[in-house]
């Protein structure tokens, strides 16, 4: 089905998005491993790998399919940013309650993938007008500024810090400039240094080796799903419950602070 077209919709042609509903899965039990060792499993039993690891794949999977529904199947990526960010409201507080090294207040994750979101649509479309003439250069200065004050301020309060929040919208340019690669040479060429961003800032993200190779990794094969392999990915046999991928987030996080606080963990 064919989206209709409105001033601010996605108009791109829509590539097969099979590969989501398989990264769905991976992703939320690449993310539910992460904080299972990192918030309830004793730590004598020295799973650190595990989080270091399987769970370095959650967030770059989880950005690359928002980035992926942003730029293909959304006909509204602000209102999506909208539905991101009511998931990350009802997690706060259940995040917050995780024991952490540092006492800073931190935005969970869905407040950086709505963010990064939304700052990927708005400079897609300032460009967009841009080019249409219909945006004159001074305001598209003026837009730049603004959005990266924003990217500026926002990445000290959200998890993933600015690097997080660049991940989306590289993402999106990526993913547009692979979509529609041709055969040409210069086509194949501007298609490469637009994943290049990508694969940095994901390099950026994590100290150790490790982790920082789970990362880079789960990008490049994004990337290679963006630049056509998509269109070969089969449906999944069992497509996740809209519920259980709404509630899962902030669910997960509430029990393991039940869990913390009946273990004695928590105080309060």
């Amino acid at each position: 089905m064919a989206y209709p077209a409105g001033p601010y919709e996605n108009t791109l042609a829509r590539p097969s998005s099979n590969w989501t509903a398989w990264g769905q899965w991976l992703a939320l039990f690449t993310m539910t491993v992460d904080h299972l060792t990192r918030y309830v499993l004793p730590g004598d039993w020295d799973l650190g790998w595990a989080g270091s690891s399987i769970g370095r794949i959650a967030f770059p999977l989880f950005a690359a399919m928002v980035a992926w529904h942003g730029l293909f199947n959304t006909r509204n990526p602000l209102r999506y940013s909208r539905r991101i960010l009511v998931i990350g409201l009802a997690a706060q507080v259940p995040y917050m309650m995780m024991p952490r090294a540092s006492d800073a207040f931190i935005l969970n994750v869905c407040f950086t993938l709505a963010s990064g979101l939304a700052l990927g649509a708005l400079a897609r479309q300032g460009w967009q007008h841009y080019q249409q003439q219909t945006l004159g250069f001074g305001w598209l200065l003026l837009g730049t500024a603004v959005g990266v004050t924003v990217w500026y301020l926002l990445g000290f309060w959200v998890e993933y810090s600015h690097n997080g929040l660049l991940l989306i919208p590289l993402f999106m340019f990526a993913m547009h400039a692979l979509s529609e690669t041709r055969t040409a040479l210069k086509s194949r060429l501007w298609a490469g240094l637009a994943a290049f961003p990508v694969l940095w800032i994901a390099g950026q993200m994590n100290a150790s080796d490790m982790a920082k190779s789970f990362t880079v990794g789960t990008c490049i094969l994004v990337l290679i799903l963006a630049a056509g392999a998509a269109q070969r990915v089969p449906q999944v046999a069992f497509a996740m419950p809209r519920r259980l991928w709404l509630t899962w987030y902030p669910g997960h996080f509430a029990l393991i602070a039940l869990w913390l606080l009946i273990s004695g963990q928590l105080t309060s």
